[in-house]
């Protein structure tokens, strides 16, 4: 029998609960909006950072109207981490 490859990261998200995923990143978001100051911009950007890279993985499959949504949440996080860092 042929050795199973191991799932890519992509393969293992595409597997996990959607609603798990949504429910964990609004904590991350909440936790980075709750923390004081650049603590918690810190949390923000690194949100950003990791949903960034998601979105540019998944760009080619997402419908356009989809797009518009996630970047304008992403714009959004930036913006919070900017106002919280002054």
């Amino acid at each position: 029998m042929p050795a199973r490859q191991p799932a890519s990261p992509l393969e293992r998200l595409a597997r996990l609960d959607g609603t798990k995923v949504f429910l964990a990143t609004l904590v991350v978001a909440l936790v980075g909006l709750f923390l004081p100051g650049p603590v918690g911009a810190v949390v923000l950007l690194v949100l950003v950072v990791a949903l960034g890279a998601l979105l540019r993985l998944t760009w080619p499959v997402t419908p356009s109207r989809m797009r518009l949504i996630r970047l304008a949440t992403l714009a959004a996080l930036v913006g919070l981490a900017i106002t919280k860092l002054l």
